[in-house]
This record gives C-alpha cells, sequence and structure tokens, in this order.
C-alpha cells in the first residue's frame, strides 16, 4: 500500500511539473513579449582566478547576447526590439548537481528533479526582477581546465548549465556558447554530428552559399564555421554566427530568413 502512494504521489509530482514547464514553455516562445534571463556566475574550480574574473563582470559583458537575438529575431520577422534581455545576478556559492556517469532513465529522472529544486532555490532568492530563464556559468580557470566539461540547456526547466573560462580574451566566445546554450531552452537542437562537425543543411547559415566551402558564418546550434568537407572552426564571436531555419523554426520564429 504504501509503495502505491509513493509512486501516486511521485507520479502527481511529475504531472505538475510537466504542466508547469509546458506554460512556461509557451510564454517563453510566443515572442509577444520580452524574455527576461537571469546569469548566475559560480567559481567552479574555486580558484582566486575565476573568482577575481567572477567580481568584475558587468552586464556589459553579456550584451552581445542582447544585440545577437535582436538582430536574428528581426531577420525572421519577430518584431519585439528586445527580445531577449540578459540580466547578471550575484554570483552563487554551490555549483549545480551533476549529472552522475552512466546515469540509468531513474538516475536521470533524480538528477532532473534535483537541478529543478536547486533553480528554484536560486531564484527564490530573487525579490524583484525574477528572471523566466536562468543560466548557470560555472567559470573555470583556464591553466586548470583546458577541456571544459559538457553544457547543456534545457527547455524543461527552462535553465541551463554553462562551463566557461574566466579570462576576458575568451568572453567573446563564452557569449557563442552561452547564447547556445540559451536556445535550447527556447526549444532549438543540436545541429551537428558526432564528430562536432556541423550537419549539412540544417548545421550550415548558408546552406545554399556557392560554392558550399568556406562558409562565413557558423549557425549557432551547430558551434563551427565550416571551411571545407573535413574542416571547421570556432567563431570568434557572436558576429560571425547566425541561426539558421531550422533553428529558428524550432524556437518558434518564422521559417522565413
Amino acid at each position: 500500500m504504501w509503495r502505491t502512494l509513493r509512486i501516486a504521489l511521485l507520479l502527481v509530482i511529475l504531472f505538475a511539473v510537466a504542466l508547469g514547464a509546458w506554460f512556461d514553455q509557451h510564454r517563453t516562445t510566443s515572442w509577444q513579449h520580452t524574455v527576461w534571463v537571469g546569469v548566475f556566475p559560480i567559481n567552479a574550480d574555486g580558484s582566486a582566478v575565476a573568482g577575481r574574473y567572477i567580481d568584475q563582470l558587468s552586464e556589459q559583458d553579456f550584451a552581445p547576447i542582447n544585440e545577437f537575438m535582436a538582430r536574428e529575431a528581426q531577420r525572421y520577422g519577430v518584431t519585439l526590439s528586445e527580445p531577449v534581455v540578459v540580466r547578471l545576478y550575484r554570483s552563487l556559492a554551490t555549483a549545480p548537481p551533476p549529472l552522475p556517469t552512466d546515469a540509468g532513465p531513474l538516475s536521470r529522472l533524480l538528477w532532473s528533479l534535483a537541478l529543478r529544486r536547486y533553480r528554484s532555490l536560486a531564484l527564490d532568492r530573487i525579490v524583484r526582477a525574477r528572471p523566466q530563464i536562468a543560466l548557470f556559468l560555472l567559470y573555470h580557470d583556464p591553466a586548470r581546465a583546458l577541456v571544459l566539461p559538457h553544457s547543456l540547456g534545457l527547455q524543461r526547466g527552462l535553465m541551463g548549465v554553462v562551463h566557461v573560462f574566466a579570462i576576458g580574451a575568451q568572453q567573446d566566445q563564452n557569449n557563442v556558447v552561452i547564447t547556445h546554450e540559451l536556445l535550447h531552452t527556447f526549444g532549438a537542437t543540436d545541429k551537428y554530428g558526432d564528430d562536432d562537425a556541423p550537419l549539412f543543411p540544417d548545421g550550415y547559415a548558408e546552406p545554399a552559399r556557392q560554392p558550399r566551402w568556406p562558409q562565413r558564418y557558423a549557425e549557432l546550434m551547430a558551434g563551427r564555421i565550416p571551411l571545407s568537407p573535413t574542416r571547421a572552426q570556432m567563431p570568434d564571436d557572436l558576429g560571425q554566427v547566425m541561426v539558421g531555419a531550422a533553428s529558428a523554426r524550432e524556437i518558434g520564429w518564422s521559417a522565413r530568413p
């Protein structure tokens, strides 16, 4: 009997979470109102380098994300002058719960619930101007981490966990990674293959371009500029990035470029 009650309670909780997530997703992809995005810096490795970098962050560092989203939304017929506004919030002392290695379905479910609770606790501390989407930015000292852990963006939950480098020279590329994960929270899917190469045609910013290579821009959800059939490079900044037609459809923008 108690086992049945526990299962029933879990199902009720999951249903409530799913229903709330559906309403949240609908509001953020209707593009009738500005979507407020909160970025929460976190010292991922406890280093003095990451700590100093976080201390000097300002909202101006993330302004290129606002400008990029406004530019690309306008190309697809969105009339909002500010479809997205990124706001910087106080840094958090603890990191989000990590996904367990080789997690099975139950472990993933429990991790997802723990991540939602982490988001809820972070937002509950905000009295005014509570964001609709929360991006948790984990800053790493580049001297300690040559390769960063995998970042993620979740539409169900409207949050992202983004690993970035704590160095000024990397801020522009950090913004590319942050914006990539942000689009995941709107429903966009990755456009690259197992080898990280952009997939044709959806992973190309200009798939009709002749000759096909080199491309001039990276498609945001592919993450790299295709230079040849076997070579692609990371864009320097969001000025070298576009949202492709397939990604635009996924996030609720019109299909016409």
